[in-house]
C-alpha cells in the first residue's frame, strides 16, 4: 500500500470487480429512489432516480408544493455522491407525508439525503425539523447546517405501506434533497444478537429500527456505492485509528472466496483490504484501536469483518482478542470459524451500551498463544432505538456555537458558585433547621428518585392486592416505600391538604434531603382508577419538559395508588382565576401562564413518533410554580394518538364536564384536537375569570360559552373581560385572544388549529400587547403596531409553520409580516 501506482491499480480493479458484480447483484423487490424538488429523472451511476412531481408509484401528501433549486454556485462538490442528486430540494412549511406501498414486508433501508442551501427566503442551513417513520422517530428538531449528510436507517417493516413525514419546529421548516426506500435480503441481519455489558444474553432486533453510525472499510480505502450490492459507502479507516503507527494496510482482493457470507453482507473490495499490525513480534502487547463519535444511552449493533488474505491456514493460524470499549467481546479462531478455506470471509455481531461517553472504541488485539497476527477488513456500527422508539437524542443542540456558550456558561458558574456558595450554605442550614421542627424527614438523598427522559430505573417489584405487580415490567419510575410516604405527609395530615380532585387529596411533602414534593393519593378500597394511576406514571416517566409536571416517584404498596411529583408552590390556575381568595393575576402573567400550557400541550402533541393526547385539559390542571410559570398535570387519562395513517382513535369518552369537545363526545372520535378545544375553554376562564359553570348565576350567564358567544355577537366583547383586569387587556390583543379562543372552540376538530399554531398565535397576542404598553408609555401613537383586522381574523388563522424565521422579521412591521402570511397560508374553514 506504500507504492501510489499499486494503490491506484488496487482501486481500479476494485471498481471494475465491484460493477461487473453489480449486474448480477441484488435486485430490490422494493425500490424507491426520488430526487426530491426535481422536474425530471436523474441519472446517479446506473441508478435513476425519479422526479418527485410524479406520483405514480409512491404518495406525497403536502399542503405547499416548493421546489427549491441551487444556484450554480452552491452545487456540492462530493467525493462520493454525484452533484445532480443534491442541485434540487423539497421544502415543506408544514407537516407532510410520503407513503410507499411496500410489496415485500422485512428490512428496508431509508436513506435521507442532505445538502443545505439558500433559496429565497429558505435559508436551509437553519431549519428545524423532526422526520418519523413507522412509529420510529428517526429525527427530532434536527438541523443539517453545513455540507452534504446522508442518513441511513434500517426498519422491519411489517405491513403493506411505509409512512415517512416530514414534520418543522414551530416558525421553521423541513427539507430533503433525495429519498431510498428499498427492500434488502432477508439475511442482512440477524433476529437476535449476543450482548456484553448487559443483562441477557441476546437482544433481538426483530422490532427494532437501527441507524448507520459509522461503516468502515479497512486498508485505508475507501469503497464508493456503486461498488456495492446495496450501495453502501464504506469509509477508509485512517481518520479513526488511534495508533497509525501501529497500523499497515494489505490487500489482497483476488484471494476473496465467498463461501458461507455472501457478498450483500459486505463486497469483495471490503474483504479484500485489511488493516494489519504493524509488527511480527510476538512479545509486542499492543492492540488496533478504532474510535468512533456516538450518542450516550443508546444500545449499538457493532458488525466486525474478518477475511484471511495474508496466510494459507496450513501455514499459519490467526487467533484475535477482540474488544468493545475495554469489554472482552471474544477470542476468534479465525480458522476454526471459516473451516480453515483460505480467503473466506466472516462476520461476528455483538451489541453494547454506550453510557455516559460519547466515543465507543473497538480494538483488536494478538491472543496469548504468542500469535502476533493481528487484521480487520471491516466495521459496521449501527445505532438501535431506545424505549421511546427513538434515534435521536431528546434535545438536539447544533454545533455551530454550542461549544463557546457552554464554556461561557461554566465560567460564569463557577464565578458564582464562588461568590455565593456561602450565603447558599447559611440559608440551607437555617432551612433545615426550621423544617425539622415543623416534620420528621424521611428518605435520604441516596434514595431520592431523579428520572431522565425515556430511562427506566430498575427497582424491586412491591405487587398489588392480588400478588401482582401493576406494571408489566417492574423498571417503571421509583418505588417508595409506603412507611417513607407516611412520614413524609405527617401521617397524611390535613394540614398538609393542598388540592382535591377525582383521583383523591394532594398532600405537600418533604423528603430528608428538603425537596418539597407534591404527593397524590388515590382511594385504596379497590382496583378503581388503577388504569388512570398507571397511564400517569407510565406518561410522567417518558416526558421530560419544562412545561409538563416532573414525575419524582410513585408507592404501590398496600392496594395504595399514590403518586409524587413536583411541588407547585403556586397551586392550580383554576385557583388563581376564580374560587379563592387569591391575588388576581395580571393580564400579562395570565398570557404568559397560557403560553407555557401551550408549550406544554404542544410538546406532548409533537414530541415523539406518535401523539400523546392528554384528553382532561383544564385550569384545574394547569399548575404553577414559585415563579407562576405554568405546567401541564395529571395525565392519568392521556391516550396514544392515532397512527399516521388514521384520523382518530375511537375510544370511551372521558374527560371533564364542560371541557369536552363535542365531537369526541358525540363520536367517541379522540385526535389532538380534543386537547385544542378544551384548550380554548381554558382560554376563555383566563379571560373572563369565570368557571365553565356557575349555578350561582342567572340561567343565561351560567354557561360560559354559550354566555361569551351571545355576547361577541351582541357586539360586547368587552363583556367577557374579567372585571379585575379593566384597563389592563390592549384592544389589539383582546381581538386576536378571542380570534384564538374562536377558532379553538370550533365545533368540527378540522375547523380548529394545532397547538403550534396556538402557540404561535398566543405569542403574537402577547407582541401586541407589549407594543401597545410601549406605545401609550411613550406617547408615540404614529408608531402603535395594529393587529389585522377583526374581519380579516375571522376568515383566516395563521400557521405555525409558516417558514419565517427571526431574521426575515427584521426591519418588517408585524402587521404587513402577519397580513403577509395570511395571505399566503390557507385558510381554516369557518365555524
Amino acid at each position: 500500500m506504500d507504492n501510489p501506482g499499486n494503490f491506484g491499480f488496487i482501486i481500479w480493479i476494485s471498481s471494475i470487480y465491484g460493477l461487473l458484480h453489480l449486474s448480477l447483484g441484488f435486485n430490490p423487490v422494493d425500490n424507491y429512489l426520488i430526487d426530491c424538488g426535481s422536474i425530471k429523472n436523474i441519472s446517479v451511476g446506473d441508478r435513476v432516480f425519479q422526479a418527485d412531481n410524479s406520483t405514480s408509484s409512491y404518495n406525497l401528501s403536502t399542503p405547499h408544493q416548493i421546489y427549491a433549486i441551487s444556484s450554480s454556485n452552491s452545487n456540492p462538490t462530493s467525493l462520493y455522491y454525484d452533484s445532480p442528486l443534491y442541485q434540487t430540494a423539497r421544502i415543506f412549511n408544514a407537516t407532510s407525508h410520503y407513503s410507499f406501498p411496500i410489496k415485500q414486508q422485512g428490512r428496508h433501508w431509508i436513506r435521507l439525503h442532505f445538502f443545505a442551501y439558500v433559496f429565497e427566503k429558505f435559508d436551509m442551513r437553519k431549519a428545524k425539523f423532526s422526520v418519523f417513520a413507522q412509529n420510529f422517530t428517526l429525527l427530532r428538531e434536527a438541523q443539517m447546517g453545513d455540507g452534504y449528510i446522508v442518513k441511513e436507517y434500517s426498519l422491519n417493516i411489517t405491513s403493506n405501506k411505509l409512512v415517512l413525514t416530514f414534520r418543522p419546529a414551530v416558525n421553521s421548516f423541513a427539507f430533503i434533497n433525495g429519498l431510498e426506500v428499498f427492500s434488502v435480503p432477508d439475511n442482512l441481519f440477524p433476529e437476535e444478537v449476543r450482548t456484553i455489558g448487559l443483562q441477557g444474553g441476546n437482544k433481538s432486533l426483530q422490532e427494532q429500527a437501527l441507524e448507520t453510525v459509522a461503516r468502515v472499510d479497512m486498508g485505508n480505502t475507501t469503497v464508493l456505492p456503486q461498488n456495492d450490492t446495496l450501495w453502501r459507502l464504506w469509509i477508509s479507516d485512517n481518520t479513526y485509528l488511534i495508533h497509525n503507527n501501529l497500523g499497515s494496510s494489505v490487500s489482497n482482493v483476488s484471494a476473496v472466496n465467498f463461501t458461507e457470507v455472501t457478498e450483500d453482507i459486505a463486497p469483495a473490495s471490503v474483504y479484500g483490504t485489511a488493516t494489519i499490525l504493524n509488527s511480527s513480534d510476538p512479545n509486542l502487547n499492543a492492540n488496533l484501536t478504532w474510535t468512533f463519535d456516538v450518542n450516550p444511552g443508546f444500545d449499538y449493533l457493532v458488525r466486525l469483518h474478518f477475511c484471511n488474505i495474508m496466510y494459507e491456514p496450513t501455514q499459519q493460524a490467526i487467533f484475535l482478542e477482540i474488544f468493545i470499549d475495554s469489554r472482552h467481546a471474544d477470542h476468534l479462531d479465525l480458522g476454526s470459524r471459516t473451516s480453515d478455506v483460505f480467503g473466506a470471509p466472516y462476520f461476528m455481531d455483538v451489541c453494547t451500551r454506550v453510557s455516559g461517553s460519547t466515543k465507543l472504541n473497538v480494538s483488536v488485539g494478538p491472543s496469548k498463544l504468542n500469535n502476533p497476527t493481528v487484521i480487520l477488513n471491516g466495521l459496521e456500527i449501527m445505532k438501535i432505538n431506545d424505549a421511546r422508539g427513538s434515534l435521536d437524542v431528546p434535545d438536539v443542540v447544533s454545533s455551530g456555537h454550542s461549544e463557546i456558550k457552554v464554556v461561557v456558561i461554566v465560567v460564569i458558574a463557577v464565578g458564582s458558585f464562588v461568590v455565593v456558595v456561602s450565603v447558599v450554605i447559611v440559608i440551607l442550614f437555617c432551612r433545615r433547621r426550621r423544617r425539622r421542627r415543623r416534620m420528621k424527614p424521611v428518605l435520604g438523598k441516596e434514595q431520592h428518585f431523579l428520572m431522565n427522559r425515556g430511562r427506566k430505573v430498575h427497582t424491586t417489584g412491591g405487587t398489588y392486592s392480588n400478588g401482582t405487580s401493576i406494571f408489566s415490567s417492574p423498571m417503571i419510575g421509583y418505588r417508595f416505600p409506603f412507611v417513607a410516604i407516611l412520614e413524609a405527609t405527617d401521617n397524611f395530615s390535613e394540614n398538609l391538604v393542598i388540592g382535591v380532585g377525582g383521583f383523591g387529596k394532594v398532600y405537600r411533602g418533604i423528603l430528608k434531603d428538603e425537596t418539597e414534593v407534591a404527593v397524590k393519593r388515590g382511594t385504596p378500597q379497590s382496583n378503581q382508577g388503577l388504569a388512570e394511576f398507571q397511564t400517569e406514571i407510565e406518561m410522567l416517566s417518558q416526558f421530560r419538559h419544562r412545561h409538563l409536571v416532573s414525575l419524582i416517584g410513585y408507592c404501590d404498596e398496600q392496594d395504595e395508588m399514590i403518586i409524587i411529583y413536583e411541588y407547585m408552590e403556586n397551586g392550580t390556575l383554576k385557583n388563581h382565576l376564580y374560587g379563592s381568595n387569591l391575588p388576581s393575576l395580571r393580564w400579562r402573567q395570565r398570557l404568559e401562564i397560557c403560553i407555557g400550557s401551550a408549550k406544554g400541550l404542544h410538546y406532548l402533541h409533537t414530541g415523539s413518533a406518535k401523539a400523546i393526547i392528554h384528553r382532561d385539559v383544564k385550569s384545574a390542571n394547569i399548575l404553577l410554580d414559585k415563579h407562576f410559570m405554568a405546567k401541564v398535570a395529571d395525565f392519568g387519562l392521556s391516550k396514544t394518538g392515532p397512527d399516521i395513517d388514521q384520523t382518530h382513535v375511537s375510544t370511551a369518552v372521558k374527560g371533564s364536564f364542560g371541557y369536552l369537545d363535542p365531537e369526541y363526545l358525540t363520536r367517541q372520535q379522540l385526535t389532538e384536537k380534543s386537547d385544542v378545544y378544551s384548550f380554548g375553554v381554558v382560554l376563555l376562564e383566563v379571560l373572563s375569570g369565570r368557571a365553565v359553570i356557575d349555578p350561582s348565576l342567572p340561567r343565561e350567564k351560567a354557561n360560559l360559552l354559550e354566555w361569551a358567544m351571545k355576547s361577541y355577537r351582541s357586539g360586547k366583547l368587552e363583556d367577557i373581560v374579567d372585571p379585575c383586569l379593566v384597563g389592563q387587556v390592549k384592544p389589539d390583543c383582546l381581538r386576536k385572544l378571542w380570534d384564538i379562543i374562536e377558532k379553538c372552540l370550533a365545533e368540527n376538530g378540522i375547523c380548529r388549529p394545532s397547538m403550534g399554531e396556538v402557540l404561535w398565535n398566543l405569542e403574537y397576542a402577547l407582541q401586541l400587547q407589549e407594543n401597545e404598553e410601549r406605545s401609550n408609555q411613550n406617547n408615540e401613537h404614529s408608531s402603535h403596531i395594529s393587529c389585522v383586522s377583526t374581519s380579516e381574523t375571522s376568515r383566516q388563522f395563521s400557521r405555525a409553520s409558516s417558514g419565517v424565521n427571526d431574521d426575515e422579521l427584521a426591519g418588517i412591521s408585524m402587521s404587513k409580516m402577519f397580513a403577509e402570511m395570511v395571505r399566503q397560508e390557507r385558510p381554516v374553514r369557518n365555524i
